[in-house]
């Protein structure tokens, strides 16, 4: 009996042994009708069994594949059409300033009457699915050692040939989680090298790691020298969290998340930028126009001063535009 069960976008990458940016994008598209309840986005069980009976259908699909597979001789995905006039929009990343975020699109008629839908992916992950059209906005706070720069070093190079557009969301102090009273005296990133010591890591991808491997590999560190490097946490706060435990000697992430965990001391090392990434193809004008709007906002802007730990001198500014 399918009568009044519903799954949630997690529960349906696991029965159709997919990402959850492509359920994400099968709802955007229309493959996939669905609902909200509260923040979490929901699909009837009725409608996927629709769903699977058209995919198992021959004539249908052609006309049906997933976005992953719909694909032309130039391995380009088909465009769908949409299933209604209000657009579904994949907004990635982790932090909650985000989720402030997608209420004043979602409140805003000048974005052009979307949806917003939130994926909580890493910042690499969610280049890479905006990318392949899985995502719409994109969150990312990606550090080059190479440059010193966050983000466009990145965005270049995976974003090839597509024209978009950065904007600055907020700075993030970013630095070390240690125990507290700091036992160790670890105070920056050479102090790394030292035998023994325990890593409560993120996972491949993310902000947080990519800024520790680029610092051990500026540095010469081997990462395999670290205890617990092979480990990986999904937030900054589970890292934090663990470093408060005991389990681990230091963890790499935000400082707001230290605050929020408590029981630890956070040794700042570096004012990150986080950056939005939008597509500027002719659809997407109308609702970033309303995410300028949004950004730029006193209220946005009051709101988000409300949470510790943010630099808003330049949210809503243009960073870097193709």
């Amino acid at each position: 009996m399918t009568v009044n069960i519903s799954y949630t976008t997690e529960e349906i990458a696991q029965m159709l042994k997919i990402s959850k940016l492509t359920v994400y994008d099968l709802i955007k598209k229309g493959e996939l009708p669905s609902y909200r309840v509260g923040k979490q986005m929901r699909v009837d069980a009725a409608d996927l069994e629709a769903y699977k009976l058209r995919m198992r259908s021959p004539a249908s699909q052609a006309q049906h594949r997933p976005p992953a597979e719909a694909e032309t001789a130039r391995g380009m995905v088909l465009p769908q059409p949409a299933a209604s006039s209000v657009r579904p929009l994949v907004i990635t990343g982790q932090d909650m300033s985000l989720d402030l975020l997608a209420k004043h699109l979602e409140g805003n008629p000048g974005a052009g009457g979307v949806r917003p839908l939130r994926a909580y992916a890493g910042s690499l992950d969610s280049l890479i699915a905006m990318y392949r059209g899985e995502a719409d906005i994109v969150s990312t706070h990606l550090y080059d050692g190479d440059t010193g720069e966050y983000n466009l070093p990145y965005i270049r190079r995976i974003l090839i040939g597509a024209p978009y557009m950065v904007v600055r969301l907020l700075g993030r102090t970013a630095g070390l989680y240690v125990q507290r009273g700091n036992p160790l005296g670890l105070a920056d990133w050479p102090d790394l090298a030292r035998p023994g010591l325990r890593l409560a890591n993120r996972e491949r991808g993310a902000g947080a790691r990519v800024l520790l491997e680029e610092q051990l590999r500026i540095g010469g560190i081997r990462a395999s020298g670290i205890a617990g490097y092979a480990d990986e946490l999904t937030s900054h706060m589970a890292v934090a969290a663990k470093v408060a435990a005991g389990e681990a000697d230091f963890g790499v992430g935000i400082e707001k998340a230290a605050a929020i965990v408590g029981r630890i001391d956070f040794i700042p090392l570096i004012q990150e930028s986080y950056d939005l990434v939008a597509l500027k193809t002719p659809a997407n004008l109308p609702w970033i126009e309303g995410l300028l709007a949004a950004l730029r906002s006193d209220l946005f802007r009051r709101e988000l001063a409300a949470i510790p730990g943010y630099d808003l001198s330049r949210t809503g500014e243009i960073i870097y535009e193709d």
